[in-house]
């Protein structure tokens, strides 16, 4: 996606005039933007790990980034600029490969950090229209990975690779403040050479072929629009969102370290995203939805420790550089049926319009699971509430999803004036804490449905959720996994429950309830369960869960957009998942070796300080009993800074 800025367009009718029947438009002016490319490459090696080889691989994925430029009109028509732009790989395991190869003493692996240029660019304005061709410098940064083959300890390098770029365009100025482009790119980068510490040598070039799709925004442009969503039209809008998080906690007593344990130690780290939020409508009742996300950051301790995870913008990946993600593009088509009409603000994810309050919504997609299902209005999103993951979602709720949290599925929801019922099948993993989306449709997947009651308690606006679910998975069994443990002297429980794995049935519900008690306090529980017999697929460790809260608005001490929140959990696990656990296994999120199990507890309270329109910084502090449900480890203070803005 991408913005386009003007400041000053004086002297504009001096300069150019429109060719006869064509709109008047002048492309002078700054401009900001974002983009998303098809990249397809070739990576020329040469490397010895022992034995010298040469050879090279095609290698293709999706990139994201952000650009900014200036344009300048000439009176012939001719139009100059500049343009600077950074772009970043996609969020999946191998979006940022570009070689990985075995070789005789372990392996050889390079991963893209991102690509950048700077580009002059030349065009001619035909009204609205400007093709162009540009080129420029070029640099890219990388990371080298080799892998021992006998101990299976990795070290890695980085270089910085220079070379050039050069391609050619169309950009169309659709709205005065609005442009969309079509560009085609090629880049040539040279060769990054480094040698790792047994002497194994690696070197390797490469070129990428891009076409790129983006969209430019002119604020301050003559007869803009702005507003917002910095839309000017009922057709399309576009909102955008970032947030940073700086999260850690004090070193912690802990008797034992186990592989997947929160380490004992002080800690810190950041996560970073930045997004935007494209709608359009297509016809009568369907819209189309696409949410481009740059993603960076780690969580503490590689997201591993707890089964109430203190973060719910750390997912189960850790990114060095920005990863670009297609977090959501989905179809959306309502069908009207009377009972009135319902105004529709315009938010993120949401056109704004009405609708009739009786309506059949389908969606299909990509989407969060949580988009739809388990929703409350004080605890469910993690960029303005509460962090806890079992705060903000049923810690029981096993939802489908990859590595940060998003599938692909298909939804339907009836709603009438005071109830509604939506239901919803998605894909899952195709093995726990996988991004890989298992095809064995529909023998495979995850389904669930939900029934909402609006209720009304001493005149005060309440909900109840009651949401059922149940998923087939490839997934092992924490008992037939102890049984094989057992009759296999020195055979250890991860192992083995890997050699369990097979299609099975994971079931669960969820009771959530919001009340609101007056205009600025209202309240919050879940209770959530899972059969707790099979693995975690993609959430949290966690088989029941009770949480409850509240959330105060600021009008009384004078701060009326600011907001407290206080909340409670305790998370528990099933016999058989805390055996395993005991015996020394692992799980998507633990593993300490050994378990002295009581439930997690937790307490997490907030203060979110409005700094201006639409820019909120949060302080929140979590407190942590038992963390991973080991009474000898813990307990833990969490400290948490965030910084989020939107439009």
């Amino acid at each position: 996606m991408a913005i386009v800025c003007e400041v000053g367009s004086a002297g504009a009718a001096d300069r150019a005039l429109p060719a006869p029947g064509a709109t008047a438009f002048d492309w002078t002016g700054f401009y900001l933007g974002g983009h998303v490319d098809v990249a397809r490459g070739r990576n020329s090696v040469a490397a010895a790990d022992p034995t010298p080889f040469a050879a090279s691989r095609s290698f293709g994925t999706l990139y994201g980034g952000i650009d900014f430029g200036y344009t300048y009109q000439l009176a012939s028509g001719l139009v100059l600029g500049a343009e600077a732009d950074i772009s970043f790989p996609d969020a999946y395991p191998s979006g940022s490969t570009i070689w990985d190869a075995p070789t005789p003493n372990g392996g050889i692996r390079e991963e893209v950090d991102y690509v950048a240029t700077l580009r002059g660019r030349l065009g001619y304005a035909s009204g609205r229209w400007l093709p162009y061709v540009t080129g420029g410098f070029a640099w890219s940064s990388a990371h080298q990975f080799r892998t021992d083959a006998a101990t299976g300890d990795e070290e890695h390098r980085s270089r910085l690779r220079t070379g050039w770029s050069a391609g050619g365009g169309i950009e169309y100025a659709f709205q005065n403040d609005w442009s969309a482009r079509f560009e085609y790119l090629y880049t040539r980068l040279g060769s990054a050479n480094v040698m790792f510490a047994n002497g194994s040598t690696y070197g390797g070039s490469f070129d990428m072929h891009m076409l790129r799709f983006g969209l430019n925004w002119r604020p301050g442009a003559a007869g803009g629009k702005g507003g917002d969503s910095l839309s000017g039209s009922d057709r399309w809008e576009i909102h955008g969102q970032t947030t940073y998080i700086q999260e850690a906690y004090p070193r912690f007593p802990a008797a034992y370290t186990g592989p997947n344990s929160l380490t004992p130690w002080a800690q810190t780290r950041e996560i970073w995203s930045a997004s935007a939020f494209l709608g359009v409508k297509l016809w009568d009742g369907g819209e189309l939805y696409y949410n481009p996300e740059l993603l960076q950051g780690f969580g503490l301790s590689d997201t591993v420790g707890l089964a109430g995870y203190p973060n719910g913008e750390a997912q189960k990946s850790g990114f060095l550089f920005p990863r670009y993600s297609t977090s959501r593009l989905f179809l959306r088509q309502t069908f009207g049926f009377g009972g009135g009409e319902d105004k529709v603000e315009s938010s993120y994810g949401q056109m704004a319009g009405k609708r009739d309050v009786d309506r059949l919504t389908i969606q299909v997609g990509r989407f969060s699971v949580h988009d739809v299902f388990d929703n409350n209005a004080y605890a469910s999103d993690s960029r303005n509430d509460f962090l806890n993951w079992s705060v903000w979602a049923a810690g029981a709720f096993d939802y489908p999803a990859d590595k940060i949290g998003l599938t692909y599925g298909a939804t339907a929801e009836f709603n009438r004036k005071d109830w509604a019922v939506r239901a919803g099948y998605f894909l899952l993993g195709d093995k726990p804490n996988s991004s890989n989306f298992d095809e064995r449709v529909p023998d495979r997947g995850g389904y669930v449905a939900e029934f909402e009651k609006r209720y009304q308690l001493f005149s005060r606006d309440g909900k109840l959720r009651l949401t059922g679910w149940f998923t087939r998975s490839f997934a092992g069994s924490y008992g037939e996994a102890l049984d094989l443990v057992a009759a296999t002297p020195g055979l250890d429980p991860t192992t083995a429950i890997i050699a369990t794995r097979q299609t099975r049935t994971k079931y669960g519900y969820i009771v959530n309830l919001e009340q609101s008690v007056t205009d600025d306090v209202g309240v919050f529980s879940r209770w959530s369960w899972n059969d707790g017999r099979s693995e975690i697929n993609a959430f949290a460790d966690i088989d029941t869960s009770l949480s409850a809260g509240a959330s105060i608005k600021g009008k009384q001490w004078g701060r009326p957009d600011d907001k407290i929140g206080i909340a409670g959990v305790v998370n528990g696990l099933s016999k058989g998942h805390r055996d395993y656990l005991a015996a020394g296994g692992l799980s998507i999120l633990l593993g300490d070796g050994a378990l002295n199990y009581r439930n997690e507890q937790i307490i997490e309270t907030f203060y979110a300080y409005q700094l201006k329109k639409d820019v909120t910084l949060t302080f929140d502090y979590q407190f942590i009993a038992n963390p991973g449900y080991n009474a000898d480890r813990g307990p833990v203070h969490f400290f948490t800074g965030r910084l989020h803005a939107e439009f």
